[in-house]
C-alpha cells in the first residue's frame, strides 16, 4: 500500500527539484548573457546599451538568486557589480560600466 503513495509523491518531488533548479539556470544563463552583452556594448563605448543590459543580468540576477543558497555569495557580488554598471552607463563612463559588467559575468558563472 505504502509504495501507490511513495512512487507519485517522489515523481512530484523531482518534478518540483528538476523545476527549481531550470528555472535557476534560465536566469543564471539569461544574466550571464546578457552581462556579456553589457561588456562588450561598454568595451565598444555604447554606454546607453550597457546599462540596457546591464539592467536585464540585474533583473535575471535577482531572480537566479532565489533559487540556489550556495551560488547566493557570487550572484550577490554580481548584482551589486550590475548596479555599479548601471550607475557608471548612465553617466556615461562606458569603459568603468564594461569593468563591472566583466566581474559581474565572473561572478555569475562561478554561480553556476
Amino acid at each position: 500500500m505504502r509504495i501507490r503513495w511513495i512512487l507519485p509523491m517522489t515523481g512530484a518531488l523531482v518534478l518540483t527539484v528538476s523545476g527549481t533548479a531550470y528555472a535557476w539556470d534560465a536566469h543564471t544563463d539569461q544574466a550571464i548573457e546578457h552581462a556579456a552583452q553589457a561588456l562588450a556594448h561598454g568595451q565598444d563605448n555604447h554606454a546607453p546599451q550597457a546599462t540596457q543590459h546591464a539592467e536585464e543580468a540585474l533583473t535575471h540576477a535577482k531572480a537566479a538568486e532565489k533559487y540556489h543558497d550556495e551560488a547566493t555569495k557570487h550572484v550577490k557580488e554580481a548584482i551589486d557589480h550590475l548596479n555599479q554598471a548601471i550607475e557608471h552607463g548612465k553617466q556615461g563612463h562606458a569603459d568603468i560600466a564594461a569593468q563591472h559588467s566583466d566581474e559581474a559575468l565572473k561572478h555569475l558563472k562561478l554561480a553556476r
